[in-house]
């Protein structure tokens, strides 16, 4: 088929790179424009960009595609089959929706209606689901409420993060885009509408949401950890300093303290949370120093019994 691809981040690079494998004709890769970052603040191209580069593929970069007349009449005289977006970042207007035969085809990695959003990997963890996966739907005018074409279950390990599982959803949502292709081309996918009454949202993250609610469980705490890699994080004050959480793992202690209580028990750092439960927290960075081990952490600020994180 002739295919335009829609994508920027390393999430969508596996799919880009399997419809090239597959043998179908990308004319165009469409990608976010290049953007300083880091530090530095240096341009820095997108994931998609450098792939499709590699690949030796046209590029284009508009900053806006909605009235973009431009980039419209290039669409158009393309004539693709269909339109691929993995993450883009932009709304796909109408014109857009209207112009392929097979229509703007998503690759949205969660099992939707479920953790409809910005961040459906991140909030499947912080929410402590055992399961999620990658669903290729067909895209409308909604957020992520188009009709679900193909879908792929995954399991979440107990100890995995949003940054450990990434890569192998891309990878089994690239191969998902690959046969949803071959099944609308020969007739074999029935589009499948979503309940709307089962949907939930993965909102686009802020900082704020790292912040460590000590009135949470300490299993609550541990998945929003989880979820939350590598940004926001889990972070937390101590003595009027950020204090990053960077592993922790919920645990067993004889001693219940109070939500945000610290305690050091045979060389353990531990904090307490909602419902008596208690967290161990195992490595940590203050602000302005460098990432250390919990027991050089209660060798260096000898923490006193009864302290609080979060004041």
């Amino acid at each position: 088929m002739i295919l335009v691809f829609c994508g920027t981040p390393r999430f969508a690079v596996p799919t880009l790179e399997k419809l090239v494998k597959a043998g179908h004709t990308v004319p165009l890769v469409v990608t976010q424009p290049d953007r300083p970052r880091g530090r530095g603040m240096e341009i820095a191209l997108s994931p998609v960009k450098q792939s499709a580069m590699q690949l030796g593929l046209p590029i284009t970069q508009p900053e806006r595609i909605k009235n973009n007349e431009e980039f419209q009449g290039q669409l158009r005289s393309l004539e693709p089959d269909a339109i691929i977006v993995v993450g883009y970042g932009r709304i796909i207007p109408g014109w857009m929706l209207e112009l392929p035969r097979l229509g703007n085809l998503n690759l949205h990695a969660s099992l939707l209606p479920k953790y409809r959003g910005a961040a459906p990997i991140q909030w499947a963890i912080a929410n402590g689901e055992s399961v999620t996966g990658v669903t290729t739907m067909r895209i409308d005018e909604g957020l992520d409420t188009g009709d679900i074409l193909l879908q792929r279950e995954f399991t979440i390990e107990s100890e995995e993060t949003a940054e450990s599982i990434a890569l192998p959803l891309a990878e089994i949502g690239a191969e998902l885009m690959v046969e949803t292709l071959h099944g609308l081309e020969i007739g074999e996918i029935r589009p499948m509408p979503q309940d709307d009454k089962r949907a939930s949202l993965a909102p686009i993250l802020k900082k704020e949401d790292g912040r460590i609610d000590f009135a949470r469980t300490a299993s609550e705490v541990f998945n929003r950890l989880r979820g939350f890699q590598p940004w926001p994080g889990a972070y937390t004050a101590f003595r009027g300093r950020t204090l990053q959480v960077h592993r922790a793992r919920p645990a067993q202690s004889e001693h219940l303290a109070a939500p945000g209580e610290l305690s050091a028990e045979a060389g353990r750092l531990l904090v307490g949370c909602a419902a008596n439960t208690t967290l161990e927290l195992l490595e940590l960075q203050i602000e302005g120093k460098r990432r250390m081990p919990s027991q050089d952490f209660i060798n260096g600020y000898r923490p006193a019994g009864g302290e609080k994180l979060g004041q």
